[in-house]
């Protein structure tokens, strides 16, 4: 079947680093746009970052922008998210999900195929 599997998160110190993956199985990645989101209990889903099935278009929400990359190896199945000068308020559980369009959008209604998560947290 269709499965997505986040994986990379951690503990880290406000302005550490991490790189999250996420990887395909059931389908060729690169036939859709990914997007990674983030959720805290209490508050809305927020898209974070999206990305093209070939990589060429990028969007980013004006919370992690010049903090964070997307990037994808079609060759591996994968789309990462590179994570820079980490905030306490990153700190969230990502998800990455297929887009049912074929532009990337923040928008969390139109993706499916959710992955299970991964936890990040940013703290002293």
């Amino acid at each position: 079947q269709l499965q997505l599997v986040e994986s990379g998160g951690g503990l880290v110190q406000p302005g550490g680093s991490l790189r999250l993956s996420c990887a395909a199985s059931g389908f060729t990645l690169s036939y859709a746009p990914i997007g990674w989101f983030r959720q805290t209990p209490g508050k809305k889903r927020e898209g974070v970052s999206c990305i093209s099935s070939s990589g060429g278009s990028q969007r980013y929400a004006d919370s992690v922008k010049g903090r964070f990359t997307i990037s994808r190896d079609n060759a591996k199945n994968t789309v990462y998210l590179q994570m820079n000068s980490l905030k306490p308020e990153d700190t969230a559980l990502y998800s990455c999900a297929k887009s049912t369009y074929y532009t990337c959008s923040l928008n969390d209604a139109v993706y499916n195929n959710w992955g299970q998560g991964t936890q990040v947290t940013v703290s002293s």
